[in-house]
């Protein structure tokens, strides 16, 4: 499923003054990931209460959803990575570098290139223009369990190709779905509950223009 096709999870509108707290859940496509932070009501009466963060409760209203690849209940431990491990080749070389053509010029004319180093040309070119995912936690706050998210992104620190000019964009997402603690009503009139959400994540990129 291309990116382009992925569900927008949601967007939060918080609104006062007798007005409901909206949750917008319907799915739409966006072309814009990694996901925005949201802009939260401050009003810590939005939020929910002890009793409401029963870890046993809430893994059971999430079942098999929960995914300890991606989510974290607890403060996950942060790790660093540099470009140089986060550039890690996965399946095969791409059909478009394999089947290069070296031995003719764009004047027609033929060179002869050897095995060896036709070989170590390709290997560099898929290097360098390989596009990887590097993934980073991410705190959602405390309205969305678990809150912790491992979430995806492009690899930018240099251009993808050369010469320079093109950049690593995300192509295919993934959802995983989190429980969100949703309001209606304000003040003492509200009511409030945990529900299921969708949340986009990239997992794969592409070098493009």
């Amino acid at each position: 499923m291309g990116l382009s096709q992925t569900l927008l999870f949601y967007a939060l509108v918080c609104v006062h003054l007798g007005v409901s707290q909206i949750l917008r859940l319907r799915p739409s496509p966006s072309d814009h990931l990694p996901v925005p932070d949201l802009r939260e009501d401050p009003d810590p009466e939005y939020d929910p209460r002890e009793q409401d963060l029963a870890e046993r409760t809430l893994k059971k209203k999430l079942g098999s959803n929960f995914d300890p690849q991606f989510m974290s209940i607890s403060p996950p431990l942060l790790v660093n990575l540099s470009a140089s491990d986060s550039v890690k080749m996965q399946g095969a070389m791409p059909n478009e570098i394999k089947k290069l053509d070296l031995t003719e010029t764009p004047y027609g004319k033929r060179v002869k290139v050897g095995k060896k180093a036709r070989r170590k040309f390709l290997q560099w070119l898929w290097t360098y223009t390989h596009c990887p995912v590097v993934y980073t936690w991410k705190d959602l706050g405390v309205r969305f369990w678990p809150r912790y998210i491992k979430e995806g992104n492009c690899f930018s620190e240099r251009s993808c190709s050369f010469p320079e000019g093109m950049s690593c964009k995300p192509i295919k997402s993934i959802n995983k779905v989190f429980l969100r603690w949703y309001c209606q009503g304000f003040l003492r009139q509200k009511y409030c509950t945990w529900i299921q959400v969708q949340y986009p994540i990239i997992s794969e990129c592409k070098c493009s223009c």
